[in-house]
C-alpha cells in the first residue's frame, strides 16, 4: 500500500470562494477538526497578509496538534528585489510554520501579461525564492502556478521551473491546474513527464486541482495514477469560481477504491462528521447530495433499489457507508416496495402483517399522488405506518380551530387563533396571538395539551417551508409544508398538504407533535434519543 499525503487548503483557497469568510478562533476549530481526520499538512495562510492571518499563526503556534502540520503560504521574491530583502519571504522565514510553500510563475502568457519578466529572471525569482526559505531551515513546497497550461504551452520551460525548484531546496513541488483548464488523461501526461524529469533528485510531486470542468476530484485521482504522492485540496471543494477539489472525495476515493494509505481506517469514520462541521463552521448547509457524506449518498428510493440493499448492500452502495461515517437510508416514496415499507417499520418498530403492508402501500402512494412526499418526512410516514398498524395513538381530538388576521390602519398584522379539542374527557378552548397564522395555532395548541403534557416544551419548531404543487392554478393551488422539529437530542420531520396553506400547515404542525409522543422502540432510540415519547 502506497502512502499519499494529504494538504488542506481550506483556509486560504477555500476562502476565496464568494461569501467564505472565518475568524481566526474558527479557523483554528478547522484546524482541530482537519488534524483528527489525520490530514498531514494544513495551509493556514499568509503569516502577515492582513491582521486576521497575524492572528491565526499566532493561535495556532500553541495549538497541540496529533498528526497534522502547519504549512504558512506565500510567493516567489518581487521582481528586481533580493530574496533576503523580500518583505513576504521574511515574514515566511520568520513564522514558526515548518513548512512554507511558495507559488510562482510557469505558464509564458503570465510572464508576459502579468509579471512582464524573462524566462530567466522568472527561473531565478523561483530558484532564490526556495532557496532562502531553504537556508532558513524551512521545508520548501513550491507550486507552479498553471502548470498544466504551461506544460501544453512550452512543456520544455515547464519542466524547466520544476527543475529550479527542485536544485534550490525544495523537497516537494506540486503541480496546479489553476485555471482547472485540463482533462484526466491531459494531467495524468503532464504529471508522468514531470516524475520523470525529476527522477533521481529526491524530490516528490503533488498536485492542485481546481473544478471549473468538474474534473477536480477526477484530475487529482490521475495525477496520484501517474505517480503524485500528494494531494491538495479543500474540504467540500470550497474555492474561487466553481472551487477547489473536493478532499473530502479525494480521500476515500484513493484510500478505499485505490488501496492508497492516506489516514488510519479509524480515522476515515470522522469524514462525514469533519464534512459537515467545516459546513457548520462556515454557516453553510451540508450538500445533501455530495458523494459519500451527503444525505442522499446511500439513500435508496426505487422499491428494487431498496430491496436489493437489504438483501446484499453490494448491489447498490460502492462503499460501505458505516467506512466513512455515514449510514443507509430508505426513502419512502410511490416507488416504494414491500422492502421499503418492511425496512421503515423496522426502524420503527412497528409490526406490519401482509394486509398493513398492501394498505400501507396503497396509501402512499394514494397520498403521493395528491401531492405528500415523504422522502423528507419521516415522522409523518411513521405515523401512516402506526395507523395501518393499528398501534397509533392520537395526541388529543380536534373539535375546531380558527385564525383571524386583522390589518390595521396603522399597518400593524395581528393574528389570533382559537382551538377547540379533547384530550381524554376533558374539553379545552385556548386562544393565542402570533406573528402569523401558524404561530398563532402552534401556540394556542401548546397552550391546550401543556396542561396534561408538559413535555411538549421541549419541542420546537425548526425550519417551516412551503411550496406550491400547481403554479398554474394560481392562488387555488395545492399547497405543501414541510417543518422540521426538534427536542433538543434527536430531530424529525412532518408535512401537510392542503389548497388552503393554514390547513397544510395545521396538518404538518399536529403530525409534528403526534410523532414526539409515539413510544419509542429499542431499535430506534439510537435515531431518536431523547425524543418526548421516549420518557
Amino acid at each position: 500500500m502506497s502512502k499519499v499525503q494529504l494538504y488542506d487548503t481550506t483556509l486560504r483557497d477555500g476562502m476565496q470562494g464568494q461569501g467564505m469568510s472565518l475568524s481566526a478562533t474558527e479557523k483554528v476549530r478547522v484546524v482541530e477538526a482537519l488534524d483528527r481526520l489525520g490530514i498531514q499538512m494544513i495551509e493556514a495562510g499568509f503569516p502577515d497578509s492582513n491582521p486576521k492571518d497575524l492572528e491565526l499563526f499566532e493561535l495556532l503556534a500553541s495549538v497541540p496538534l496529533e498528526r497534522a502540520t502547519i504549512v504558512a503560504f506565500g510567493m516567489t521574491r518581487r521582481r528586481g528585489v533580493d530574496a533576503a530583502a523580500d518583505p513576504g519571504l521574511a515574514a515566511l522565514a520568520g513564522c514558526f510554520a515548518p513548512v512554507v510553500t511558495l507559488v510562482g510563475k510557469t505558464w509564458g502568457l503570465h510572464l508576459d501579461k502579468v509579471t512582464k519578466v524573462s524566462r530567466d529572471e522568472n527561473l531565478a525569482m523561483i530558484a532564490e525564492s526556495v532557496r532562502f526559505c531553504a537556508e532558513s531551515g524551512k521545508r520548501v513546497v513550491y507550486d507552479p502556478e498553471h502548470y498544466f497550461d504551461g506544460w501544453r504551452d512550452d512543456s520544455g520551460y515547464a519542466i524547466a521551473c520544476l527543475q529550479a525548484a527542485a536544485e534550490a531546496g525544495a523537497e516537494n513541488v506540486t503541480l496546479c491546474d489553476t485555471n482547472g483548464s485540463s482533462l484526466p488523461h491531459q494531467i495524468e501526461e503532464a504529471t508522468r513527464a514531470a516524475i520523470e524529469a525529476l527522477a533521481g533528485s529526491g524530490v516528490t510531486v503533488g498536485i492542485h486541482a481546481h473544478n471549473d470542468l468538474e474534473c477536480g476530484v477526477a484530475n487529482s485521482v490521475a495525477a496520484v495514477r501517474a505517480g503524485a504522492s500528494l494531494v491538495q485540496g479543500t474540504v467540500n471543494g470550497y474555492g474561487e469560481r466553481t472551487g477547489n477539489a473536493n478532499l473530502i472525495s479525494i480521500l476515500p476515493a484513493l484510500q478505499l477504491k485505490l488501496g492508497y494509505d492516506c489516514v488510519p481506517s479509524d480515522r476515515l469514520r470522522l469524514l462525514t462528521e469533519t464534512a459537515h462541521l467545516v459546513d457548520e463552521i462556515c454557516n453553510l448547509a451540508p450538500d445533501a447530495s455530495q458523494p459519500y457524506v451527503g444525505r442522499n449518498a446511500f439513500a435508496h428510493k426505487g422499491g428494487l433499489h431498496a430491496a436489493g440493499v437489504e438483501a446484499d448492500a453490494r448491489t447498490f452502495e460502492h462503499v460501505d457507508p458505516a467506512a466513512v461515517g455515514n449510514e443507509r437510508e430508505i426513502l419512502i416514496s410511490e416507488l416504494a416496495g414491500r422492502g421499503s415499507v418492511m425496512s421503515r417499520a423496522a426502524r420503527a418498530g412497528i409490526v406490519l402483517d401482509e394486509d398493513a403492508v398492501r394498505r400501507s402501500i396503497s396509501e402512499l402512494k394514494e397520498r403521493e399522488h395528491r401531492g405528500y412526499s415523504y422522502e423528507a418526512a419521516d415522522a409523518s410516514f411513521e405515523l401512516l405506518l402506526r395507523r395501518e398498524a393499528g398501534t397509533y395513538e392520537p395526541l388529543f381530538r380536534l373539535e375546531s380551530f380558527r385564525v383571524i388576521t386583522e390589518k390595521r390602519a396603522d399597518g400593524r398584522v395581528e393574528t389570533e387563533a382559537t382551538i377547540k379539542l379533547w384530550i381524554g374527557d376533558e374539553r379545552y378552548i385556548r386562544t393565542a396571538e402570533g406573528n402569523g397564522p401558524v404561530n398563532a395555532l402552534d401556540r394556542a395548541l401548546r397552550a391546550a395539551i401543556t396542561e396534561q403534557h408538559p413535555e411538549i416544551a421541549e419541542v420546537e419548531l425548526t425550519n417551516f417551508k412551503v411550496r406550491i404543487l400547481d403554479e398554474h392554478h394560481g392562488t387555488a393551488s395545492v399547497t405543501r409544508v414541510l417543518l422540521d422539529s426538534s427536542d433538543g437530542a434527536a430531530s424529525w420531520s412532518s408535512l401537510g398538504v392542503s389548497e388552503n396553506v393554514i390547513e397544510a400547515s395545521w396538518e404538518a404542525l399536529v403530525d409534528s407533535l403526534e410523532y414526539a409522543f409515539q413510544p419509542r422502540s429499542p431499535r430506534e432510540g439510537s435515531e431518536a434519543a431523547g425524543a418526548i415519547g421516549d420518557a
